[in-house]
C-alpha cells in the first residue's frame, strides 16, 4: 500500500506536505515509516509544545478514557472544573473565567464575539500580516490576502493597521471599535516582533478608548516565549487571551481566557461548543500545565532560546534571528525553502513562512542541550556547505 498515493487520492488537496510518512514520535523526535529518525524543530505547527507522546499526557488520557470519554457541557464534570481552575490560577490576575473549545480559530471567533457583545460595538482592528484562523470570523481578521482568495463576503467592519506602528492604529480606531486583536509575534508572517513600546502604547490606547484588547497567544503562550504568556513578558494586560496549539499535549483544544469585567457581561447561550472542555481533553490540558510547571519548561525555553539566538547569529547566510524563546525566525540571505529541504535530508524538520527568507523553528520546550547543539551543527553545515540559487 502506497500511503502517499492513498492520502493524496482520498484527502481533500488543501495542504503542501513534506515527503514524509510519520508513524511515531517521542520527545523532540519523530520517525518515518522506514524507521528514519528526525529531530523535530517545527513541532507540527507548534503543537508539540511539551514534545511528542509525553508520558504524563499518555497516562492522564488513558486514566480518563477508562472512566469517561465524553459528556457535553450540559452536565458538570470534575476534570473540566479542576482544569478550568488550574488554567485561571496560572493566568494573570485580570482573568476570571475560561471558555473551552476545539481549536485556535474557534478561540479567536469566541473572543471577537465576546468583545462585540461587551462593548456594543461592531468594528475590529487587526494587523497586516496576521494569521488568526480559517473559519470566517477569524479569517476576516487575518491580514494575509493569500488565505482569503475565492472566499467572497467576510465579516464586515474590519480594519488593518501596520504591526508595530501605533500611529496607524490611532488613525483607525473610532467610537465603534469593539476590539483590537493581534498576535504579539506574527509567526506565519515571518516571526515578526514589534518594539516593546508599541505593545505598551497599544494597551494604553485600548484602555483609554474602552476597546477590548485580544492577544492571540496560540503560538506565543504557555511558556514558549520565556514567560507563561507573552503579555507578561512585555507588561501588558489584555482583556482576552486565546490559546490552542500545544494546550493539550497534541490533542485538539482551544481556550479563551476572559477578564473579570467581560465575564460579568456573559449570559447563558452567548456561546457554546459541543466538544469543548470534554473530560479527555481537559485531562490532557491539566497534564500539560503540570508538565510545564513541574519540569521548569518556561526557564528551559528562555535558556535555549538565548543559546540558539547567540549561536545561530553569525553563521554564514544568517542576517539576523527574530522572535523570543523557542519561537524563532532565522532570517537568511538565501531562500529558506532550500535550507529547509537540505535540513530535511539531514534528518531535521523546520518550517518556512510567508517571508521566503525566514526559516521558522518552533521546537518542543522540553528540548535538551544535546538537541539544541545538534540542530546548530546541522544548520551550520547546511548553510556553510550548501549551494544556493
Amino acid at each position: 500500500m502506497n500511503i502517499i498515493s492513498l492520502e493524496n487520492k482520498y484527502q481533500l488537496p488543501t495542504y503542501t506536505k513534506l515527503p514524509l510518512i510519520i508513524t511515531k514520535g517521542k520527545g523532540a523526535y519523530i520517525w518515518d515509516q522506514a524507521g528514519k529518525k528526525y529531530l523535530d524543530f517545527y513541532g507540527g505547527h507548534a503543537v508539540a509544545l511539551i514534545g511528542h507522546c509525553h508520558p504524563k499526557i499518555i497516562d492522564a488520557v488513558n486514566k480518563q478514557i477508562n472512566k469517561l470519554i465524553f459528556y457535553s457541557n450540559v452536565v458538570y464534570n470534575d476534570q473540566r472544573a479542576l482544569t478550568a481552575k488550574k488554567l485561571i490560577d496560572l493566568s494573570p490576575n485580570q482573568f476570571a473565567s475560561v471558555f473551552f473549545c476545539n481549536s485556535g480559530t474557534e478561540a479567536n471567533e469566541t473572543a471577537i464575539k465576546l468583545a462585540k457583545k461587551y462593548t456594543g460595538r461592531d468594528e475590529v482592528i487587526s494587523f497586516i500580516g496576521s494569521f488568526h484562523g480559517r473559519t470566517l470570523g477569524s479569517l476576516s481578521v487575518t491580514g494575509n490576502e493569500k488565505y482569503k482568495k475565492h472566499i467572497g463576503s467576510l465579516m464586515p467592519n474590519v480594519k488593518f493597521a501596520t504591526f508595530g506602528d501605533i500611529e496607524s492604529v490611532k488613525n483607525l480606531i473610532s467610537n465603534q471599535t469593539a476590539a483590537i486583536i493581534l498576535e504579539p509575534i506574527q509567526s506565519i508572517a515571518g516571526v515578526n516582533e514589534a518594539e516593546a513600546a508599541f505593545y505598551k502604547q497599544l494597551g494604553k490606547l485600548a484602555k483609554s478608548k474602552k476597546v477590548v484588547l485580544i492577544f492571540d497567544e496560540i503560538q506565543t503562550g504557555l511558556g514558549r516565549t520565556g514567560k507563561i504568556f507573552f503579555s507578561e513578558l512585555i507588561g501588558v494586560s489584555p482583556d482576552i487571551i486565546t490559546l490552542a496549539k500545544g494546550l493539550a499535549g497534541g490533542l485538539p483544544a482551544g481556550a479563551v481566557l476572559v477578564s473579570k469585567d467581560i465575564t460579568k457581561s456573559v449570559q447563558v447561550d452567548d456561546q457554546g461548543s459541543t466538544f469543548g472542555g470534554g473530560p479527555v481533553i481537559c485531562a490532557a490540558i491539566s497534564a500539560t500545565l503540570d508538565v510545564i510547571k513541574k519540569e521548569g519548561l518556561v526557564k528551559n525555553a528562555n535558556r535555549y532560546g538565548d543559546i540558539l539566538t547567540q549561536k545561530i547569529t553569525g553563521i554564514k547566510h544568517v542576517t539576523s534571528v527574530t522572535g523570543k524563546g523557542l519561537l524563532l525566525g532565522i532570517v537568511l540571505d538565501v531562500p529558506a525553502l532550500q535550507v529547509q529541504t537540505m535540513l530535511l535530508k539531514k534528518g531535521v524538520i523546520t518550517g518556512t513562512s510567508a517571508n521566503k527568507n525566514v526559516l521558522r523553528i518552533i521546537p518542543p520546550i522540553t528540548i535538551t542541550s544535546k538537541e539544541v547543539y545538534l540542530f546548530i551543527k546541522q544548520l551550520k553545515q547546511v548553510l556553510e556547505q550548501g549551494t544556493y540559487e
